[in-house]
């Protein structure tokens, strides 16, 4: 299933109709390419060793296991070592078991992609309530609704965005953006992430980067890293090879060390591994794992 790049294109309706089908059971892009305190408010550290820590894996990357069966997926989670996962729709299952699944298996799920603006617009409160009984910090917007790109759209849609983060704030939970290629397509001087993070409030809403599309959208995370200290409390990591393809963390080519050595200055709190069409989900969350827990 391909991802979507942003401004409510044909692949952001995939992935909301992916997160339509989980939930209902339960309840322009750039092509840029450079080579080269509850239970999930862990702080992101590197140990006395240079290791990352802690590590999670958006659930996403293994929708086809969850969708089979949910205990078997998050056993098999753990067992590779991951202790933090962010959930994309509960399948099925209602957010009371959702939480005893984590807590037998050690995991917690700091984060979840649960607050799309037609969730937000329409049931806002149940996304929150749902959120404050797993244990998630954070609720992400990660597809945008179909919108002209224009400076002024991407200002009203920030205006939402601090709507909904003081509503989430009431309830003692971060509302959060995660980014695609599209927001990063010029508008005239600026882009429409530019404007995001310049309109929206910082103390109601948070951003996640997914570093694969910033870089295919011709940034480099490091500059809003600098320019915007404190903002990016998560990450997504998934890499991409010289052909500009997603690829498993440490077959591809994007300098995540590099990034990582500006965690603190950017904010990052949570790593979530992410491909979105691996072959093998297994073995590609496996994969990445071990090549993260082995950065330095």
């Amino acid at each position: 299933m391909t991802r979507d790049s942003g401004l409510g294109t044909r692949d952001s309706l995939t992935r909301r109709d992916f997160l339509g089908r989980a939930t209902a059971a339960a309840v322009l892009g750039s092509t840029g390419f450079f080579p080269n305190p509850d239970p999930g408010r862990a702080e992101s550290r590197v140990t006395n060793h240079g290791a990352l820590s802690p590590i999670g894996v958006q659930l996403y990357t293994v929708r086809r296991h969850m969708q089979e069966s949910v205990e078997r997926t998050l056993e098999q989670v753990a067992r590779i070592g991951y202790r933090e996962v962010e959930f994309a729709g509960y399948f099925g299952r209602p957010a009371r078991e959702i939480r005893s699944l984590l807590d037998a298996n050690g995991l917690t799920a700091p984060s979840a992609h649960s607050a799309d603006m037609s969730a937000v617009r329409t049931r806002l409160p149940q996304v929150l309530e749902e959120a404050g009984i797993i244990g998630h910090r954070y609720v992400i917007c990660a597809s945008l609704p179909r919108m002209e790109p224009t400076a002024d759209g991407f200002r009203r849609l920030a205006e939402e965005f601090n709507r909904a983060g003081a509503e989430a704030a009431k309830a003692g939970i971060t509302f959060g953006f995660h980014n695609h290629a599209g927001e990063l397509a010029p508008l005239g001087d600026t882009t429409g992430y530019d404007i995001l993070l310049a309109e929206c409030d910082p103390s109601l809403v948070t951003m996640q980067m997914d570093l694969f599309w910033t870089r295919r959208g011709g940034r480099d995370p490091l500059e809003f890293f600098a320019k915007h200290p404190g903002r990016f409390s998560s990450v997504h990591v998934k890499d991409m090879d010289a052909s500009g393809a997603m690829v498993d963390v440490g077959a591809g080519q994007l300098p995540f060390a590099r990034w990582f050595a500006r965690s603190e200055q950017a904010g990052i709190r949570h790593y979530f591994v992410e491909h979105d069409s691996p072959q093998d989900p297994m073995a590609s969350i496996t994969a990445s794992y071990r090549h993260l827990a082995s950065l330095r």
